[in-house]
């Protein structure tokens, strides 16, 4: 549920989601437990229990008024935790969903940061704890930030931002809230047309993106889910924009290759048993969805399936994560 009480979260390809998974049955853990959405419909289609995991202390305190009622009492049990630590939460698992980046819930809230259509306080922090956006932009020098925005956000005018950046915090005010900072790239980069989206939004995902640590707990996280899920477990990942989704297929695709095929150019790779199975290739929202959540308009999903071989890390160096770039604790 929405910040103001009256806008329903709607869980992004959840339909596509539980078509691609069923028949659904036994355990589960939902990694972003957010609102809830997509645990209610894996209970609503049959699984037995399901994890709730999510960083966000608020996501908790909404979950209290509704998880010990029918049909949801005895079926999930809340971890105030990360993804990328979900092994340790729960194992043999029938599925795991992951639906990343920033939540509706998040977004609706101003106070929280995320949204640069919104004045809050510049803050973006998922568990409202450690480094916040307004600390890495008041902090950080000007190389730092343009790495963070054009390697996380895929913003070209990286360079000219940042410099802005670092001269308005001292010669003005160092920034404190998500309007102070839109309003800048507002004037230094061209008005949006029709149908373009905001000047600042590139900026604001790599800045959120830093702050979260987020490639890192995906990366980590596709690891833990492999650990966690039994032989014929489904793991389901929504992305929602083209650097996430290629991490995401990277992944499948590494854990679904068998090695081998060599050539008079490359030495032969031993044999493995893959990992998992690829069930989809992406999968979007369809006509029906984008009426109903324009917000859906990026997301993707990719479904595969765990199979008995042994765990085996990923070369992380294969998986398309963006350039690492500094980070301060």
């Amino acid at each position: 549920m929405a910040s103001d009480g009256t806008k329903p979260h709607i869980p992004v390809l959840l339909n596509p989601l539980l078509r691609e998974c069923a028949p659904i049955t036994g355990r589960w853990l939902d990694g972003t437990f957010g609102a809830g959405g997509y645990t209610k419909g894996l209970i609503a289609q049959g699984a037995d229990h399901v994890t709730g995991v999510d960083r966000d202390p608020l996501a908790h305190e909404m979950a209290a008024a509704w998880i010990n009622e029918p049909p949801y009492k005895g079926k999930i049990e809340l971890v105030l935790g990360t993804f990328g630590e979900m092994d340790q939460y729960a194992s043999e698992l029938d599925g795991v969903v992951l639906d990343l980046g920033v939540s509706s819930m998040q977004l609706d809230q101003a106070e929280r940061g995320f949204s640069f259509m919104k004045d809050g306080p510049l803050d973006m922090r998922m568990s409202q704890d450690g480094l916040s956006a307004a600390d890495f932009v008041n902090t950080a020098d000007e190389a730092e930030i343009a790495e963070v925005l054009f390697h996380y956000g895929e913003e070209k005018q990286s360079r000219k931002i940042a410099r802005a950046i670092v001269k308005d915090r001292v010669e003005k005010a160092p920034f404190t809230t998500t309007l102070q900072l839109a309003n800048l790239i507002e004037r230094l980069l061209p008005r949006k047309k029709p149908g373009q989206s905001h000047p600042a939004t590139r900026t604001f995902q790599a800045i959120r993106i830093a702050v979260n640590d987020e490639f890192g707990q995906l990366i980590e996280g596709l690891e833990a889910a492999e650990r966690a899920l039994k032989p014929g477990g489904q793991l389901a990942v929504v992305s929602f924009h083209s650097l996430e989704d290629r991490v995401v297929k990277r992944f499948f695709q590494a854990r679904a290759s068998t090695g081998g095929g060599g050539s008079r150019y490359a030495p032969e790779q031993e044999v493995k048993t893959p990992g998992f199975e690829q069930l989809s290739k992406a999968i979007g929202p369809d006509a029906d969805e984008l009426e109903l959540n324009p917000r859906a308009r990026s997301a993707r999903l990719r479904v595969g399936r765990r199979t008995a071989a042994p765990f085996e890390a990923v070369d992380r160096a294969a998986m398309g994560l963006p350039k690492p770039v500094l980070r301060r604790d």
